[in-house]
């Protein structure tokens, strides 16, 4: 919807003593890739973005998990709910995964097709009890309690540069749920748009980059040393991805 703020915000709030023009693009390049690099948050905060954003409610759930942002969102209480559903597309309705409790597989379902009607129907049978009810004279406030997740609701979600690329590196991921990921890409390019300096920063020092924990460090240099390492082996699994990434396949070491 708007914003406040970009790139010269961030370079005027971390050299408060300057004013604007007294530095070159290069070297405001440089200042904003050097304060994502070492965490230096707080003048990212300076810049504020606000959105209009309508989603199933289910993806709102997962969305206000990040407590970082201030957001008003539509009341079922004060009005009637719009008949908006989300409807997965067929290439999404795909199996539990074997390895992750929580996330879809990448093998389709059978009778997806049918599974397809058999929610929409779903929710044009609650949509129209719904309305039923409301007509009848019930509260709004309770009618709305039997909607299912897949209802649309919508709310103006307001939020600091520096959280909303804490949302997008989270959501934009590749683990994230898909209908979630969605979003954050389109919300990624509007970042984009607003702080090119700072996004060019975002996706060299967090969205390209791959993070080892101490343990990992100590596999990786015993693999540039030519030597295997122990570890558990879902730590191990983990690792692997993160090589893997950076297009290392673990060679195969022979026992010492």
């Amino acid at each position: 919807m708007d914003y406040l703020g970009g790139d010269e915000r961030i370079v005027q709030a971390a050299r408060v003593s300057y004013g604007a023009g007294t530095k070159s693009f290069r070297q405001d390049k440089g200042l904003i890739n050097y304060l994502l690099r070492n965490e230096h948050t707080s003048p990212f905060e300076q810049v504020i973005l606000t959105f209009h954003t309508k989603m199933p409610i289910f993806v709102a759930r997962q969305w206000v998990r990040h407590r970082t942002a201030r957001l008003n969102e539509i009341s079922g209480r004060y009005s009637v709910m719009k008949d908006e559903f989300y409807l997965p597309e067929a290439d999404q309705m795909r199996g539990q995964s074997t390895d992750n409790k929580q996330a879809r597989s990448d093998e389709m379902v059978e009778n997806a097709a049918e599974m397809l009607a058999e929610m929409k129907a779903d929710q044009e049978t609650l949509y129209k009890h719904y309305e039923g009810m409301i007509e009848q004279g019930l509260a709004r406030e309770v009618a709305r309690a039997n909607l299912p997740l897949s209802l649309y609701t919508e709310w103006y979600w307001q939020i600091d540069l520096h959280n909303l690329l804490r949302f997008l590196a989270l959501r934009m991921d590749s683990h994230a749920q898909y209908e979630i990921r969605v979003y954050a890409e389109a919300m990624a390019k509007c970042a984009q748009a607003v702080a090119p300096l700072a996004y060019d920063a975002f996706e060299e020092h967090i969205l390209g980059a791959v993070k080892f924990s101490k343990k990992e460090t100590e596999a990786l240099a015993a693999l540039l040393r030519g030597e295997d390492y122990e570890m558990e082996p879902r730590p191990r699994e983990v690792f692997d991805a993160k090589l893997r990434r950076l297009g290392i396949e673990r060679p195969a070491l022979s026992p010492s």
